[in-house]
């Protein structure tokens, strides 16, 4: 798998090129789909309608799992977003992969662990931040940080920060593994008609594989997602 990167800088700010196309286009697929799926919508739902809907439920009952019935709706709009997106993301790279030289330009965003990583935050500064509206600052500190006693202060600190790195490097450990490993058999096409004709079952199997890797990693990410805000926004 490629290791090289396109760096440019706009305004001091470094800008990996590969990351920002891949996401964007994560992002694009994620926008056409949704608007093509929710045409036409009918009291009677069926097709595409049936699919999106399916979905939304889905979603749905992720967040009213994790989050009281009075709270949950804040959240679900946000919870489908998120799943379709890192959906979306994490099966870009079984599709199409595509290289200039030694850089990737279109990969799946989530390969990447600045990917990853940046929406582990996105979740952790959300929770803090439905802590803070909920509970006002004092509240939130002392529910979170404080509760059930303040000696506990550096362990919850702690707790976090690890909820933060846990979070954004599973999700990238699995995708990243997946595709240097469907890059690895790939491979195999240049030991000859042998190896041709041995990678391509190798491959088919092993993309249907990560498609379900892919689903099981979203539900994952967003289920912890939930839960890391229920834990700001509900009483200890």
């Amino acid at each position: 798998m490629n290791e090289g990167a396109k760096v440019i800088t706009l305004l001091g700010i470094p800008f990996n090129v590969g990351n920002c196309l891949s996401g964007l286009a994560a992002a694009i697929i994620v926008f056409l789909l949704v608007f093509v799926f929710s045409r036409n919508i009918q009291m009677k739902p069926k097709g595409k309608q049936n699919a999106l809907e399916w979905l939304i439920d889905f979603t749905n009952n992720i967040v009213k799992a994790n989050i009281p019935d009075e709270q949950a709706r804040n959240y679900q709009l946000f919870s489908f977003t998120l799943f379709v997106l890192i959906f979306i993301s994490n099966q870009i790279g079984l599709m199409i992969q595509f290289s200039v030289g030694d850089v990737t330009y279109l990969k799946s965003p989530t390969a990447s662990p600045m990917t990853t990583l940046t929406l582990a935050l996105l979740v952790m500064v959300l929770a803090d931040f439905c802590g803070v509206t909920r509970f006002g600052f004092k509240g939130y500190f002392k529910n979170s940080y404080l509760s059930p006693m303040p000696a506990l202060f550096p362990i919850e600190l702690l707790e976090d920060f690890t909820n933060f790195l846990t979070l954004a490097l599973r999700l990238y450990g699995n995708i990243f593994a997946g595709e240097v490993l469907l890059t690895t058999i790939r491979s195999m096409d240049k030991a000859g008609w042998l190896g041709t004709i041995s990678s391509v079952p190798l491959e088919m199997i092993w993309q249907g594989f990560s498609v379900f890797i892919g689903s099981i990693q979203a539900y994952v990410f967003v289920t912890l997602t939930m839960v890391y805000i229920s834990q700001k926004v509900e009483k200890e």
